[in-house]
């Protein structure tokens, strides 16, 4: 099947208000080409110099979104360009995203990542963490940077109750959060495997890879 094909496929179950990230990490810029050229314009990748190549030689109204760690010694190399920075997983890299766009003049959107898998490998805050961030003077004074909300991953799991407890905890942090920040409107949450779920449980925008670019190597 084309990437084309499988990319309406996967448009066409999507209700109107979630929003798509093609995650082409691991792929080459043809098949990125080939995604764009079939009307893609929003790209997720999970490692910087890998995003900055691909920027570099691809068109220049895609917007690139960054899903994977971030380290802050690499915000610098992608500050110029980046659109939406997903994996911001503590109060020391959303301040260095502020001061690295303050000095390129730019605005940029971030999600702050909640852990909600039960698995020890995946990065985010807890809800203690969350909560020191928003109500923290510091932040208040941050003006390059937009919360726009919350991402999170589920557990690698064939268990579907324990992925959509997960999201559902995901979504209740989300609730919460929005009293505090009436302006956030975005929850991402969903990838190949689990993006039917995640949207069940009020996702508004899904990571998905190999459902449309094929199984990566």
């Amino acid at each position: 099947m084309s990437i084309e094909k499988n990319l309406k496929k996967i448009k066409s179950s999507l209700p109107g208000h979630v929003t798509l990230v093609a995650v082409s990490k691991t792929k080459p810029e043809s098949d990125i080409q080939e995604a764009y050229d079939a009307g893609q314009r929003i790209l997720g990748e999970n490692r910087v110099q890998e995003m900055v190549e691909k920027w570099e030689h691809l068109p220049k109204d895609i917007q690139w979104h960054m899903i994977g760690h971030v380290q802050r010694n690499k915000v610098k190399h992608m500050i110029d360009f980046v659109d939406f920075i997903h994996g911001v997983d503590s109060f020391r890299l959303l301040k260095e995203i502020n001061k690295r766009a303050k000095k390129a003049d730019r605005k940029v959107d971030c999600l702050l990542q909640m852990h909600i898998a039960e698995e020890d490998t995946k990065f985010g805050l807890d809800t203690k963490e969350l909560h020191e961030i928003v109500t923290s003077e510091a932040f208040q004074k941050f003006k390059n940077v937009r919360v726009k909300g919350l991402m999170g991953m589920a557990t690698f799991t064939d268990d579907e109750n324990q992925v959509r407890r997960e999201f559902k905890q995901l979504k209740s942090h989300f609730d919460r959060l929005k009293k505090q920040l009436p302006e956030i409107d975005t929850l991402s949450m969903g990838m190949s495997g689990d993006y039917k779920i995640a949207i069940e449980e009020g996702s508004t925008m899904v990571r998905i890879g190999s459902s449309i670019f094929g199984a990566r190597k």
